[in-house]
């Protein structure tokens, strides 16, 4: 692949792409949040059963 053609690939995804909606970005602000603290509970739990086991 040329690199002429991979600019012309690169400046149609950007002209194609869109910025997103508010809503949009806090669903996607929502999720990684929920991730975010499902594994920190997740580590929390294993640091106190490795902490029972000491």
């Amino acid at each position: 692949m040329e690199i002429v053609e991979l600019i012309r690939r690169c400046i149609r995804i950007l002209h194609i792409a869109r910025k997103p909606t508010t809503a949009e970005y806090e669903k996607v602000a929502k999720v990684a949040a929920a991730g975010m603290a499902v594994f920190g509970i997740i580590g929390l739990v294993i640091s106190l059963v490795f902490g029972l086991f000491e």
